[in-house]
């Protein structure tokens, strides 16, 4: 028994001793990487700070900048991977590089249903490196410009609802990739009430492990649309400037210095970067030529040709004055955004709300410019979010807009809506034209460029074979009787060729409860009280 109790004590005595040395090994492993990483970052302070004591402040700017691209390296490559548990790619190389187009072989059911959920290829998306690079159609003067060495910080803001997860991810790992560290103060992701389970807790534990303290999450209890969404980013912001974006972007290289330095010279700028596509189907990044944003009577953003000044000065790269803005993004300094009232909160999901800031600036002091130095690339969608009746919030916020800012000429908005005057949109304030900077009148939108008249040659028709009547393009009108209507003031609109009237029925489908139809004449008037007068320009 003596013996049996001395060998299992020598055992045991034994494994202790193993588990004692593969503990310290362990420790010692753990201790020489943590040296290693410390010897690394202290040689390189060394090397910056023995290069700092010759040539002073500018140096220690210089030692900041080059310790925290070291240290971005180091975390880089220690995190690196997070994206594959997920099915995602990241860094150098794959498909799409380059803004290339990319095709899958295995196209599938999964692949269409998912075209039909995002409006993208979003299984291609998951594909493509997080990572890739895209082409720099920035014009050649741009990328010879410098910049001044104490531009403001942004915090840069994007918005998505039910949006893939990989294009999310990407827009983020863009704008970390092409947004020096020091001028980006942090990311703020704001989820508008997303249903896609994939968007919760994979989407927090990747930026959590990948950007530490870089990316906040703001996440709506409701859907509250683009517009107040964006609005709860800005209240989330930190940094002297606020960049707007929409969840499906990718930024050019370059792209926020020329921004900031705008709006460092004067904060009352809001600057738009120019917008490149990234096509739905292929995420082939394509350049789109210069341009001002411009809008029609039924205030619809559109693409238009630049001030004729701008063209006259032959310079790609110079800022272009613009009305308005597609919306996709833009760049503003915080505190002069909230001083104008932000976006307008009475305003419903989205689309308006871009033509009426545009006017409130300009009419407040401020301006607002497309800068071509500064590029985003942006996915056109052929699904948008928030469908359910965006045609009626469209009509809706264009009403609000014409309301408070275009005095005698909101009425041609109505008319492009065919919409009655007497349709409540809301509570619509005053309050920001009350303010003594705030011009009164006439907006004024003739040195912009934006006062051409768009050719419209498109005909009202009665086919006489419904009750809808349509508008053609003139050309393609068979008979020259349909493209005539006879009206006297206080009398009835009848086509000369139907001999049916032009009226307006009650209907509970129709937006805002009317509904224009061509059907047999029941004695209704009309008294047109505004035209719009086709002069020179």
């Amino acid at each position: 028994m003596a013996v049996a109790r001395k060998i299992k004590t020598l055992l045991t005595v034994n494994i202790l001793v193993f588990v004692g040395i593969i503990l310290f090994s362990v420790y010692c492993r753990i201790q020489d990487r943590s040296q290693e990483l410390v010897q690394i970052v202290r040689s390189a302070d060394r090397r910056v700070r023995s290069r700092g004591a010759k040539v002073g402040s500018l140096a220690d700017r210089e030692s900041i900048l080059q310790r925290l691209d070291h240290l971005e390296e180091v975390v880089y490559n220690q995190l690196n991977g997070l994206a594959k548990p997920m099915g995602l790619v990241e860094g150098p190389g794959g498909l799409g590089q380059g803004g290339m187009a990319a095709t899958l072989r295995d196209d599938s059911h999964e692949s269409e249903t998912k075209y039909e959920e995002y409006g993208y290829n979003a299984q291609l998306s998951d594909r493509i490196s997080l990572d890739r690079s895209i082409p720099d159609y920035r014009p050649k003067k741009c990328k010879q410009m410098t910049y001044p060495d104490d531009l403001p910080q942004i915090s840069v803001v994007f918005i998505f609802v039910n949006e893939a997860l990989s294009v999310i991810l990407r827009s983020v790992h863009s704008v970390v990739n092409h947004t020096p560290s020091h001028l980006l103060k942090e990311i703020i992701l704001v989820d508008d009430n997303s249903d896609n389970v994939e968007l919760k807790f994979n989407l927090d534990q990747y930026v959590n492990k990948r950007y530490p303290g870089l990316v906040k999450i703001v996440r709506n209890n409701k859907r509250e649309g683009l517009i107040r969404a964006r609005i709860q980013g800005w209240k989330a912001a930190t940094s002297p400037v606020v960049g707007f974006f929409d969840a499906h972007v990718e930024f050019n290289i370059g792209w926020v210095e020329p921004a900031l330095t705008r709006i460092k010279e004067d904060r009352k700028r809001i600057i738009l970067p120019a917008i490149d596509n990234i096509k739905y189907n292929t995420f082939e990044v394509q350049q789109y030529a210069n341009a001002a944003h411009g809008y029609n009577w039924g205030l619809w953003c559109m693409y238009i040709i630049p001030p004729q000044d701008w063209l006259d000065k032959g310079d790609e790269s110079a800022p272009i004055r613009t009305p308005a803005m597609i919306g996709c993004s833009f760049v503003v300094d915080r505190e002069y955004f909230g001083e104008i009232g932000l976006l307008d909160p009475g305003m419903e999901v989205y689309g308006g709300e871009n033509i009426e800031l545009g006017m409130r600036v300009w009419q407040c002091g401020g301006s607002m410019e497309v800068l071509p130095c500064s590029r985003v690339a942006h996915i056109e969608r052929t699904k948008k979010p928030y469908n359910n009746d965006i045609d009626y919030y469209a009509k809706r916020n264009a009403l609000r807009a014409a309301e408070v800012w275009m005095d005698d000429f909101k009425s041609h908005v109505y008319m492009a809506w065919n919409i009655p005057m007497a349709v409540s949109m809301g509570h619509t304030s005053l309050e920001h034209r009350q303010k003594p900077e705030y011009s009164d009148g006439v907006l004024q939108l003739g040195p912009l460029g934006s006062t051409a008249f768009l050719p419209d040659s498109k005909c009202l028709v009665d086919d006489g074979k419904g009750r809808t009547p349509t508008l053609k393009k003139c050309e393609d009108v068979l008979r020259p009787a349909q493209r005539f209507w006879d009206f006297t003031q206080n009398g009835p609109i009848i086509s000369r060729d139907t001999g049916r009237c032009l009226e307006v029925e009650m209907s509970k489908d129709a937006n805002f409860g009317l509904r224009l139809v061509v059907q047999r004449c029941s004695g209704q008037k009309w008294m047109i009280r505004n035209w719009i007068k086709h002069g020179r320009h």
